[in-house]
């Protein structure tokens, strides 16, 4: 199939056990401090990124610097931009998404009633919401009016902070992929800070795949459907790392999905643009060679690689090893942490890693509810390619990790061999 795919099983490392935890947060204050070199780089470097995707601008004497330092004057446009136009600055110039007033979004998400409540997490609530069909400055948003939306409305003590927000905000200005989710707009009016994204009808991965596990309801996802979204999201997640940028967040609820199980990568606040090559050398210019220097851990333990954890240094290759905790959970309907297991079946990597080495024992790995669906469930050839390249994605020494590029052909050949299967 593929030369790495290929040293299967021979080659995997065994894992022990595995790491668990939740998500660590930065500061959630929305009051501005001092200008963060990482924000300086995403608005210096917008430009290359968007139109290069292989190259950017290097200011070799600019690292990253305290990445949770919050913000002064990289500051987003107010809430609606004043003079019903945008201000001629660096940091306007690369946002593409519109400035809502508070006012209109509560409007549209009918003053955040219950009812309207699609999703909540550590970062605050999700609504479900239309905008209006006549807005202010509705000038050059014609399209909008009327649009079914998502409105995420930041908790100011939860896990997301003005880094995330502003992060996120222009990485999704910046980036734009079938498999990213499309940011509409966004509010930064007063101490209110709201962000729009398109509607994505079927919700999270995590709804379909784990939830419904755990109150017993719905019907399985066949496999045909799970790896077709892990395809999606790994080309997400190829797109991003061409695009110089380690997404730092991959896990089963940031992967939304369309009426047509079509899945998108959401959640960017933790994303991080790549330091600059350099040299000119092609194996220190690699993606998949960059990295990031340490700094402190941020993400969500289960999905965390071993050496991102140990040293605080992230790369390309520490997605990787978040895509293959991800497509394991595709693979085996069980979350990457899971404290209700029995000892040794908690952690679902450190469970997982003692039977990549036999084939025989692939079985096991199966969702159980695969395992009795009449329809919908792999071949043996199919469960082992999937599983290899899980393995192959969870290589204790990322150096040993397949590029996301490589991860994308070999899903391709998974998914495009797998059975059609009923609608879900």
């Amino acid at each position: 199939m593929l030369s790495w795919l290929r040293r299967f099983p021979n080659d995997v490392i065994h894992r022990k056990g595995g790491s668990s935890g939740r998500r660590t947060s930065s500061s959630t204050s929305w009051r501005n401090k001092s200008s963060s070199s990482f924000t300086a780089r995403i608005i210096r470097c917008a430009s290359s990124v968007v139109d290069t995707h292989h190259q950017h601008r290097g200011d070799d004497d600019d690292d990253d610097g305290d990445e949770d330092d919050e913000y002064d004057d990289c500051r987003l446009p107010s809430s609606p931009p004043n003079n019903h136009a945008r201000r001629n600055t660096t940091t306007t110039a690369v946002i593409s998404a519109r400035a809502f007033s508070f006012r209109e979004l509560a409007d549209a998400a009918g003053n955040f009633r219950q009812d309207n409540l699609i999703g909540e997490g550590g970062f605050g609530r999700v609504y479900k919401a239309r905008l209006p069909t006549r807005v202010q400055h509705a000038a050059d948003d014609a399209d909008l009016q009327g649009l079914p939306v998502a409105i995420k409305q930041l908790d100011r003590n939860g896990f997301q902070g003005n880094n995330e927000f502003m992060v996120e905000v222009l990485m999704l200005s910046m980036l734009h992929h079938p498999n990213l989710v499309s940011l509409v707009g966004y509010c930064a009016e007063g101490e209110q800070r709201l962000l729009v994204y398109e509607y994505m009808a079927l919700g999270s991965l995590e709804d379909h795949l784990l939830l419904l596990r755990d109150d017993g309801h719905g019907s399985p996802l066949p496999w045909r459907t799970r790896m077709k979204i892990a395809l999606g999201a790994a080309r997400g997640l190829e797109y991003l790392h061409e695009s110089a940028v380690i997404y730092r967040d991959l896990k089963s609820s940031n992967i939304l999905l369309d009426q047509d199980y079509a899945p998108k990568l959401s959640d960017f606040g933790l994303a991080k643009l790549l330091p600059a090559p350099r040299t000119t050398d092609s194996s220190s210019s690699s993606s998949s060679s960059s990295s990031s220097g340490g700094g402190k851990v941020m993400g969500t333990y289960g999905y965390c690689a071993p050496e991102y954890l140990r040293t605080g240094k992230l790369s390309v290759k520490s997605d990787v090893y978040s895509f293959g905790v991800l497509l394991l959970e595709l693979i085996t309907g069980r979350r990457a942490i899971d404290a209700s297991r029995p000892d040794g079946e908690q952690s679902l990597v450190g469970w997982a890693a003692g039977m990549f080495g036999d084939s025989t024992r692939f079985h096991e790995l199966l969702d159980p509810r695969l395992v009795m669906a009449i329809r919908g469930r792999p071949t043996a050839s199919q469960l082992k390619q999937a599983v290899g390249v899980a393995s192959m994605c969870l290589q204790e020494h990322h150096a040993l990790r397949p590029v996301m590029a490589d991860v994308v052909v070999a899903l391709s050949f998974i998914a495009n061999d797998s059975p059609a299967s009923p609608p879900c």
